[in-house]
C-alpha cells in the first residue's frame, strides 16, 4: 500500500489528487506478492548487507506519478531544478560536497559522530557544504522512506538552512533514525514528529503542510537523479574538489572526528 494511502491525517482532496495522478501514471493497480532475498545495500564496504524475506505489496506507484508533478523549489536553492543546495558563508573559498541517503545506516553513524564537527566548519566559514540526497534503499527495498524524508528535508529548507541542518541531524540521530529494515521515513507523522524536536519546525503548520502535501516530492525525486548522475557509488561520500575524502583507511568516509579533520584540513590545504 502506497504510504500515502497509509495516512488517516490526509484530505480528501489529497485522495483525490493522488487518484487522478495513478490514472494519469496508467499504472495497473495489481496486488502482488514479492520475494526480495539476499537484497544487498552499497553503502561502502564497511555497510555490508541486508537480506530480507518475503514483503508482500505493490511497489508504490504513487512515487511514479509524482514525476509529473509541477515542481516546487525550496527556498534557498539554485540551478535549473532548484537541486543545487549550498550551506554556508559567501566568503568560504571551497565546497565541501556531502552525499548521503536518509536511510543509510552508515550516514546516521556519520552524523551522530562528526555532523557537529562539519556544521562548526561551516559556521567557522572554513567551507560550504553542498547536500547532495540519494534514494537508492528506496530502490533496493522497494521502499518509501528515503525519498519521503528527502521531501521532508525539502520542507524544512524552505523554513531555513538552520532548519535544515538541524531537522537532517535530528532525522540521524540515534533516538529517531530507524533501522534499515524499518520504512518508518515513509509515514509523514513519523516525520513530523521528528521535526517537532526542531525550534523552527515545531508546530510549523506551513512545514507540516507541505510534508502532508507531498509538496517538494518531485524536487526529491530530482534530486535523487542527481545523485544518481553524480557517478557516486555509497554514501555517505564526501568531496572536495572531485576528490573524495577518506578516513585512515584509505577507502571509507571518515567516521571519526579525527579522521575527519584530518582528511579535511588536507583537503583544504590543497
Amino acid at each position: 500500500m502506497s504510504k500515502r494511502n497509509s495516512q488517516a491525517a490526509k484530505t480528501a482532496a489529497r485522495e483525490r489528487l493522488r487518484a487522478e495522478r495513478e490514472r494519469q501514471a496508467k499504472r495497473a493497480k495489481v496486488k502482488r506478492q514479492i520475494v526480495v532475498a539476499g537484497s544487498v545495500v552499497g553503502v561502502l564496504a564497511i555497510a555490508g548487507g541486508i537480506s530480507y524475506a518475503v514483503v508482500q505489496g505493490n511497489k508504490p506507484g504513487y512515487w511514479e506519478a509524482a514525476k509529473d508533478d509541477k515542481l516546487v523549489k525550496p527556498a534557498h536553492t539554485t540551478g535549473e531544478n532548484g537541486t543545487t543546495v549550498v550551506i554556508g558563508k559567501s566568503s568560504a573559498k571551497k565546497t565541501l560536497e556531502m552525499y548521503e541517503d536518509p536511510r543509510c545506516p552508515i550516514c546516521a553513524q556519520f552524523e551522530q559522530t562528526v555532523g557537529s564537527t562539519v556544521d562548526k566548519g561551516i559556521e567557522d566559514g572554513k567551507y560550504k557544504v553542498q547536500f547532495i540526497g540519494a534514494t537508492f534503499i528506496d530502490d533496493a527495498t522497494q521502499g518509501e522512506g528515503s525519498k519521503n524524508a528527502l521531501s521532508a528535508m525539502g520542507a524544512a529548507l524552505n523554513v531555513s538552512t538552520d532548519a535544515f541542518l538541524e531537522y537532517k541531524a535530528a532525522l540521524y540521530s540515534a533516538k529517531y533514525h530507524p533501522e534499515e529494515s524499518q520504512d518508518k521515513f515513509k509515514d509523514d507523522s513519523y516525520l513530523i514528529e521528528v521535526a517537532d524536536t526542531v525550534d523552527a519546525l515545531k508546530d510549523n503548520k506551513k512545514f507540516q503542510t507541505a510534508v502532508e502535501n507531498g509538496t517538494y516530492d518531485k524536487w526529491a525525486l530530482l534530486m535523487s537523479e542527481k545523485f544518481d548522475d553524480s557517478g557516486v557509488q555509497g554514501t555517505p561520500t564526501l568531496k572536495m574538489d572531485g576528490k573524495t575524502l577518506t578516513g585512515s583507511d584509505g577507502k571509507n568516509a571518515p567516521m571519526t572526528v579525527a579522521d575527519y579533520e584530518a582528511a579535511i584540513s588536507k583537503a583544504l590545504a590543497a
